[in-house]
């Protein structure tokens, strides 16, 4: 495995957020790369520039033809930041998870769930209406998908980072020391 201690990463292996839609993964995953001098990837920009419009391929080809491009996304851009000498800060897509094969490969990462209610939210939903799956009532939507989701986040989780409060900047230093925490009690461990 390379060595990324240069770039500040507290551990080799891709660093993951995960969460559900509207949480701040792109936003507090490119906080947390600019601390680690690490390269960030939001495999949703990925899909976007690769596909078009995630709206549109809702719209076009449904949800499942989506899931499969997204997996395969996702299979790619952690395969890429394995193979690299650079640390990475990976943002997905709230669904990415449901993926039994992205849940295999997120074995490979350092895996952090941003964890928050429906009041956090609230007003990003309110703005952004270019959500597939919050189609009619966004906040019921976004709450039963939560639910739905949210055993799958726990599971997966190296690290859980309540982001309720704090600006991204807050947000992003609270991750880091998190996740050196975390490094080296996984380093403890390993001994």
């Amino acid at each position: 495995m390379p060595d990324r201690s240069r770039t500040g990463a507290p551990d080799a292996r891709p660093i993951v957020l995960i969460g559900p839609m509207a949480v701040g993964k792109s936003a507090i995953g490119y906080q947390l790369a600019q601390q680690l001098g690490a390269q960030f990837v939001d495999t949703d920009v990925v899909i976007v520039g690769s596909h078009g419009s995630i709206a549109d391929i809702f719209a076009g080809r449904g949800e499942r033809a989506f899931r499969e491009i997204e997996a395969r996304t996702v299979a790619s851009v952690v395969e890429q930041a394995a193979g690299t000498a650079t640390a990475t800060v990976i943002s997905l897509g709230g669904g990415a998870v449901l993926d039994s094969g992205t849940q295999q490969l997120l074995g490979s990462c350092t895996v952090v769930y941003l964890e928050c209610d429906a009041a956090t939210v609230a007003s990003r939903i309110a703005r952004n209406t270019g959500r597939p799956l919050l189609a009619g009532d966004a906040m019921g939507q976004w709450i039963s998908t939560f639910a739905a989701r949210k055993p799958v986040y726990e599971r997966l989780a190296d690290v859980v980072l309540d982001v309720r409060e704090g600006s991204v900047a807050e947000i992003g230093h609270r991750l880091e020391v998190a996740l050196r925490e975390f490094a080296a009690a996984k380093q403890e461990v390993e001994k």
